[in-house]
């Protein structure tokens, strides 16, 4: 299968001078390199296009190899030859016409256009076919079919989104041009990653996107698109969601399948940022589209677990050109305090309502489908009223025109008209959505009894996870079957979607009502009659879940005869667990008094076992074989289903964290059981960098360690789980008491573990890094001196066989280097790089974590060549720098760091030998490590550092003025990334203030000359005197000071060089009556980075 066009091209050249083509054919070969051509330029229905281009050059190739094998062409193959390229060469010529014009005028006559390439295709087959006929030649098919349903079945076993035909309001045509052509202009000439799109609920963003995704369907630029309100998001993880975006990559895009399959393949228990690059950005790049494909996520913050989802798009940031993200929410990203927001290149754009005139044009429409009564129909004024009083939200009119069709109102529909222009305000000016639902619930169900069913029947709908058929969801919710569907009937009044088959069938309330009414009805102020708890409403279901659990069916061995899926039971036995746990408090004094207790406990161990294997079925049907269960309590079934689900991919996390939280709720005591909870809520932390996951973590294994006291044994497994719970949580929200308890547990966990205790080396590791970031974050050279002690202690403890022993290796040389830095003790450094290369000696080529070790090996080398001047030292950093870059291939997520890296050693060698080509070849990494760093990259700013430094030296080879204009613009933005307080801004501070130097001494300017001595200036203030790098800048400060006092005579400088140089007279007699080794480097560098 060949990729894209460039290579068919250069395949059509290779083998046409391979054969030796017929000068009859030349003609044919030319018209394909004219789609060809096309193809590489066209704007839209690039698929289309590229699809045709195949065809031809297909034909054209084995044409060419038919032709090839006789010493003559005969002249009625001759004829059909000539007869074919002419019908060809049409085709190309449209192509070509086709692929010239203008984005814009593509995108909106992109049906057209789609239209005219489908028929181009048409002629193109028809003449493939007529010369197929004619029995002259005959074609072989390369296409390997049975691979191909292979990997179609596989696509198949991934989530999808399910029908979701009807969940999202009809666009209205033209209503949001311009919205839509900012937004499309956002996508395809700005850099930013996203574009989102946040508004109030019911401004129409759902239907804006809806539409959008329409349009860029048709034009071959959707990679997936999912909207989120259109079903329930509750135990949906966000492993989850980027599968069911990756199985709609491969439904759009049926030549990414094989990519998704190698991600089903190799991406279980992975960090969800590997899910991300497997299953969405390798797949789309295997396209090789020309432009980037559009990935729509709706409505993201109806999902709780979004934050993790939205981290993940870090590691994307670099691949613009490939996908791009269009996200809606209710608010602004940059309110909602996601992790990592600032590292994500995000164009937030404010959905404002539509204008009056679009709401008159839309109350136009669709009061002609109201069914009016004796031709009293809405008037002129009623119109303009109404587009007053909507706010310009789309939904308020929706819910009227919704209101004044409904057939079975007792009220006709102009009354119901005069009843809402008569209560309503603007919503502008007030809540006029409140106000609506309201009245049309009071209008609705106008008695009391009345609105104890529908608060009944909408509080089991909000909690309600699969849709049920009207007479099972009556058994659930314990209404009359006839009542649940009057009450169904008359909120369709309501509703805003209509999913498939949502007449008999009751589905879960975020894929039929729109979530401002949802948000209504759970809002509990005084005023609001109708309030309903969700919490009370998961408690009703979980325990009528609970009483069907007794009547359970046997287990057959195949199946479960009776068992329908979509059946009452069916539902009890997947769902229990989730609503108990989310309907009851984990407080045992509050749960021993709940009936779903009660009748826990009083279910027989024999229901209990067939109720787990039902579960397993129900989650597993594909299953060959389902685990056996042989626990005879229902606690230590829950902690068995539990264990084992977390054990499975995260696709089954949220029902393994219901079965254990009911576990600890009927086993308060039960320290297994919290341990087991901690330990699941940690790993998904882990796995999706949540820090949410990790305080549920923390607040799990503080219980199990309040149920293990000392003596227990695993008392000490539970400090260190906690204290790594506490260390994690801290690295999510900056909590340095979290990272202090943390250390405490980890201390505490040491001390129940002497010599010889087999974990003792895990605690030492865990104390030893906890006490390293406590340093990063404080300073204190104290906790890092004690973090390395530990990290010495548990590596002799750790005998050379021991196959983790490279892990404690490369945690003691990044401390000891970190040391170096600190204190520039060389022994700190030779240590660490000893401990870095037996690090390294322990990964094989294949090694997952070889990168790591090659890149730390590599910087520490080129920090001892700047301090000991061994070329051989700084040739070996290279060669390990090299060996990184090439382990690290687009779009690795470290690649930037490697390149930057590289870029610094290959700086260094030029330095010590002048060859120009190593400065080049820096400069051209350190270009690419800032492509892939684009605003707000927090590395971003050592990037421009590097490269304006870089070009700073080319300008001293070459003289170029642009190239030292083109660095001191780089220098002044990473400044300007680089606060007070950033570790980064001396080395920043000094190379502009190098930089401005060269420009004066270029152009004269004293101005310039000001701007260095203040640069200089504040490089002195962030090293008062002691500072080992303060030396070197003094002497920099001093240079430039002469220079402005031999043109000014200024007193005022006269006085400070005279300061200056009595410090530095100072610091030669205390370093010459010193003994110990001099440390030798004379300023900092930040050009390195560590992993």
């Amino acid at each position: 299968m060949v990729g894209s066009g460039f290579t068919i091209l250069d395949i059509l050249k290779d083998a046409s001078e391979a054969i030796g083509v017929v000068p009859v054919l030349k003609p044919i070969f030319a018209s394909v390199a004219g789609v060809l051509q096309a193809v590489q330029q066209t704007q839209v229905n690039f698929n289309e296009m590229k699809d045709l281009a195949f065809t031809a050059g297909d034909f054209a190739l084995r044409l060419a190899e038919t032709c090839s094998t006789s010493p003559t062409v005969p002249s009625e193959v001759e004829h059909l030859i000539q007869r074919f390229n002419r019908q060809l060469r049409q085709i190309a010529e449209r192509c070509e016409a086709l692929s010239r014009k203008p984005w814009s005028i593509c995108f909106l006559q992109n049906s057209i256009h789609k239209e005219e390439l489908s028929g181009l295709k048409t002629q193109l087959d028809a003449a493939v076919q007529q010369f197929q006929n004619s029995n002259l030649i005959t074609l072989q098919a390369s296409i390997q079919h049975v691979v191909v349903q292979l990997d179609q079945m596989k696509l198949e076993t991934l989530p999808k989104r399910g029908d979701i035909s009807g969940t999202r309001a009809e666009y209205m045509a033209d209503s949001r041009n311009v919205d839509v052509e900012k937004i499309c202009e956002r996508l395809f000439d700005a850099a930013q990653l996203v574009v989102w799109i946040e508004g109030p609920a019911g401004v129409g963003k759902s239907t804006l996107v809806g539409h959008l995704s329409g349009q860029l369907r048709s034009a071959g630029l959707l990679a997936a698109s999912l909207f989120l309100g259109a079903f329930p998001t509750d135990n949906v993880g966000p492993e989850t969601i980027i599968k069911m975006l990756s199985h709609e990559v491969g439904k759009n895009h049926p030549k990414a399948i094989s990519k998704i399959v190698e991600a089903i393949n190799k991406c279980n228990e992975l960090p969800l940022q590997d899910h991300m690059e497997h299953y969405i950005l390798e797949p789309i790049r295997s396209l090789a589209h020309p432009h980037p494909l559009i990935v729509i996520v709706d409505a993201v913050d109806e999902w709780k677990s979004h934050p993790s989802f939205i981290k993940t798009l870090v590691h994307l940031s670099s691949e613009t050109s490939t996908v791009k993200f269009i996200i809606t929410s209710r608010s602004k990203p940059s309110s909602s305090r996601l992790p990592d927001l600032d590292k994500i290149s995000v164009h937030t754009y404010p959905l404002l309502p539509v204008s009056t005139d679009i709401m008159k044009s839309y109350f136009d429409k669709y009061f002609a489908t109201v069914p009016w009564v004796d031709g009293r129909k809405a008037t002129t004024a009623d119109v303009n009223k109404l587009a007053d009083l909507s706010g310009g939200l789309p939904v308020w009119a929706s819910t009227v025109i919704s209101l004044l069709s409904e057939q079975f109102s007792e009220s006709p529909p102009h009354e119901i008209l005069s009843g809402i222009l008569a209560s309503q305000r603007e919503v502008g000016s007030s809540d006029g959505l409140v106000e609506l639902y309201r009245n049309a619930i009071l209008r609705l169900f106008p008695s009391s009894e009345a609105q104890r069913y529908f608060r009944l029947y909408l509080g089991a709908v909000l909690v309600l996870q699969e849709a049920l058929p009207l007479s099972e969801f009556s058994k659930l919710v314990g209404m009359p079957p006839h009542l649940v569907k009057n009450t169904h009937s008359a909120l369709s009044a309501i509703q805003t979607r209509s999913p498939h088959g949502s007449e008999n069938t009751v589905h879960p309330a975020s894929t039929r009502f729109h979530l401002s009414f949802l948000e209504y009805v759970q809002a509990t102020p005084a005023e609001n009659a109708f309030a309903i708890s969700a919490f009370g409403c998961h408690s009703a279901v979980g325990l009528t879940c609970l009483d069907q659990i007794v009547t359970l069916p046997p287990v057959s061995s195949k199946q479960t005869p009776g068992f329908s899926f979509h059946s009452l039971q069916g539902y009890a036995v997947k769902y229990w667990p989730f609503h108990v746990s989310h309907g009851t408090n984990r407080s045992q004094d509050e749960w021993v008094k709940t009936q779903h207790c009660s009748t826990l406990q009083a279910i027989p161990i024999g229901a209990q076992q067939r109720w787990a294997a039902l579960f397993l079925n129900v989650l597993f049907p594909k299953a060959e074989k389902i685990m056996v269960i042989e626990e005879q309590s229902i606690t230590s079934i829950l902690m068995k289903l539990g264990d084992n689900l977390n054990k499975d991919s995260g696709d089954h996390w949220a029902y393994a964290v219901a079965c254990l939280e009911v576990a600890v709720r009927l086993g308060s005591g039960c320290d297994d059981a919290w341990y087991k909870l901690g330990q699941c809520h940690y790993q998904m932390g882990y796995r999706t960098g949540s820090s949410k996951m990790f305080e549920e973590a923390v607040s799990a294994f503080r219980r199990a360690l309040e149920l293990r006291p000392a003596p227990h044994p695993d008392r000490s497994s539970t400090l260190a789980y906690l204290g790594d719970a506490l260390w994690s949580f801290r690295d999510g929200d900056g909590d340095i008491d979290a990272l202090n308890e943390g250390i405490q547990h980890h201390r505490d966990a040491l001390a129940l573990r002497p010599p010889p205790h087999p974990d003792r080396p895990a605690s030492l590791l865990g104390l030893g890094g906890a006490l390293q970031t406590l340093y990063e974050s404080n300073g204190d050279i104290d906790a890092l001196n004690e973090g390395i002690s530990h990290l010495r202690d548990a590596l002799a403890l750790l005998p050379a066989p021991n196959r983790n022993r490279f892990a404690y290796l490369n945690n003691l040389g990044g401390a000891l280097q970190t040391l170096y830095e600190r204190n520039g003790d060389i022994n700190a450094l030779n240590e660490g790089i000893s401990h870095l290369r037996n690090a390294l000696a322990f990964l094989p080529a294949h090694h997952p974590d070889r990168f790591g070790s090659l890149n730390n090996l590599g910087y520490a080398l080129r920090i001892l060549y700047m301090r000991d001047g061994d070329i051989n030292t700084l040739n070996e950093g290279i060669s390990h720098l090299r060996d990184t870059l090439a382990l690290l291939p687009a779009p690795h997520p470290n690649r930037g760091m490697s390149l930057n890296n590289l870029g610094g050693a290959l700086y260094t060698l030029y330095e010590r030998n002048r060859d120009i080509d190593f400065l080049n070849e820096s400069i051209l990494h350190h270009r690419d490590a800032l492509a892939l760093r684009p605003v707000p990259h927090p590395n971003r700013g050592v990037s421009l550092n590097n490269l304006g430094s870089s070009l700073k030296t080319l300008y001293e080879h070459n003289g170029d003025i642009n190239t030292l204009n083109e660095s001191i613009s780089h220098l002044r933005d990473a400044l300007l990334l680089q606060p007070l307080s950033h570790p980064h801004r001396p080395s920043s501070l000094d190379n502009l203030a190098a930089a401005l130097l060269s420009q004066y001494r270029q152009n004269g300017e004293i101005g310039i000359l000001n701007e260095a001595i203040v640069l200089r200036q504040e490089l002195l203030v962030l090293h008062p005197p002691g500072h080992r790098y303060r030396t070197s800048y003094v002497n920099c400060l001093v240079e430039l000071l002469e220079i402005r006092i031999a043109l000014t005579g200024e007193e005022a400088d006269h006085d400070e060089i005279q300061a200056l140089r009595l410090e530095l007279e100072e610091y030669e007699t205390r370093e010459n009556n010193e003994s110990g080794m001099e440390d030798n480097i004379g300023k900092e560098d930040s050009n390195a980075e560590k992993l």
